[in-house]
């Protein structure tokens, strides 16, 4: 049975997604940055974890929902973006409160990091399993933030496109509810054409045995 014509499609491959690595690298980098730089009994140190470790745990629970719930998928995807968002507001908070440099877009820095990103796409999608790939831990605190603000925004980017890809299948494939009620018809047709073609049979047979 072809993809198309399964109830329940392929889903849960969260593990080839680029934008799952990229979210687990920018949490566990949070995880780095906050014990070094963030005060451990404070709010803000909870909730910045928690916002990366939200992220990828939307994504990998979208990812599961997808087998059942396309609506559900497009949700979680989407609180998975909204939760990078609030992680970002709390870096640049971080660098504006200190009196720190926030890199601009083309600055030698942040393009020397796309570079390596760059470089790290072109690779396996296992390439961030290293559990520090952009030395958070023995960056000064303005770099750290900066580099995960570079990686927030490429997340972001990237949750963006695959948001509007799940809109796109969404609008053209429809949801569970709708593919079941399709294969639901379909069998229902088949059913009752077999069954006609039983009785029709049966009515041959049956003015056969007459003559």
């Amino acid at each position: 049975m072809g993809d198309a014509h399964r109830l329940i499609p392929p889903h849960g491959g969260y593990r080839k997604l680029r934008t799952f690595h990229i979210a687990e690298a920018v949490y566990d980098g949070t995880v780095i940055f906050c014990d070094r730089f963030i005060e451990h009994q404070s709010r803000t140190h909870d909730q910045m974890v928690q916002a990366g470790r939200s992220c990828v745990q939307n994504i990998v629970e979208g990812s599961m929902a997808s087998a059942t719930s396309k609506k559900m998928e497009l949700k979680l995807t989407g609180v998975a973006r909204a939760s990078l968002e609030e992680l970002l507001r709390d870096y640049e908070d971080f660098l504006r409160q200190r009196g720190l440099c926030r890199w601009e877009k083309d600055s030698p820095d942040a393009l020397a990091l796309r570079g390596k990103y760059r470089i790290e796409k072109s690779g396996p999608a296992d390439v961030f399993r290293e559990a520090d790939p952009y030395g958070i831990r023995s960056a000064t605190a303005e770099a750290a933030a900066n580099t995960l603000i570079c990686l927030i925004h490429q997340c972001s980017y990237l949750l963006r496109r695959q948001l509007e890809g799940l809109e796109r299948t969404f609008l053209q494939q429809g949801g569970f509810t709708e593919r079941l009620y399709r294969e639901r018809t379909a069998y229902r047709r088949e059913r009752d054409q077999s069954d006609k073609s039983e009785a029709s049979d049966k009515s041959d047979r049956s003015d056969t045995s007459r003559r």
